[in-house]
């Protein structure tokens, strides 16, 4: 499973990419709107910075804006992807996009009839909302067991992203499912390396080695 982190701040993204374990980047206008640089230019230092995708998101609501704004967006660098919302407008972008080369992650979505309408439309990616489902009393795991059956029944080539990640526990699921990809906040990112047994254990060890360094010194 390939992980990418969600987030715009070159700080973190740098952070991370140091470890060599950031498969992709994927932002959208709520996180570039934290950051104090203009949007162009951070995209721009993150895919400088990370070789596998980047996801862009258009704010257009029409198709023909969104296939504006994603032929712009792929300007900046080979590995931008265009985030285009899951409704109509954005199944008919996705469509032009990929036939002038462009790849395109469908967001926002909630279903399995939306999942196998972004992957007939070309969709390279399709991000279902974990997390989103879960706040309203609906298991968001299981919407991606469902996508994941679907589109093994059909050869469906649209990578399943699982999105609106909370915690290590919907990290952990989604490699048990299968899926392609998890898009992680920092925070669940920097959870998953971390475990107490690991911290304690690594404690005695040096404890024991102080130890035996001090017994050696006596003698």
């Amino acid at each position: 499973m390939k992980f990418f982190l969600d987030t715009a701040n070159v700080d973190e993204i740098r952070e991370a990419s140091a470890l060599g374990l950031v498969d992709g980047i994927t932002t959208n206008p709520s996180l570039l709107a934290k950051e104090p640089a203009p949007d162009r230019e951070i995209l721009e230092e993150i895919c400088a910075l990370v070789e596998g995708p980047v996801s862009a998101e258009v704010v257009s609501t029409d198709s023909e804006g969104m296939v504006r704004e994603g032929r712009d967006l792929a300007k900046i660098a080979p590995n931008i992807v265009v985030k285009c919302p899951l409704i109509v407008e954005g199944l008919k972008a996705v469509r032009i996009l990929k036939q002038d080369g462009i790849r395109s992650n469908v967001t926002l979505c909630f279903s399995v009839p939306q999942a196998i309408f972004a992957a007939k439309a070309g969709a390279y990616i399709i991000s279902p909302f974990v997390g989103r489902l879960d706040d309203i009393g609906v298991d968001g795991m299981s919407l991606i067991r469902d996508i994941q059956q679907v589109y093994r029944n059909y050869a469906f080539e649209t990578e399943i992203l699982v999105a609106s990640i909370r915690n290590p526990l919907h990290v952990i699921e989604a490699a048990r499912i299968g899926a392609d990809i998890a898009t992680i906040p920092a925070k669940v990112y920097k959870g998953l390396l971390k475990h107490p047994l690991t911290d304690s254990g690594l404690e005695r060890f040096l404890e024991d080695y102080r130890n035996a360094q001090k017994v050696g010194a006596a003698v």
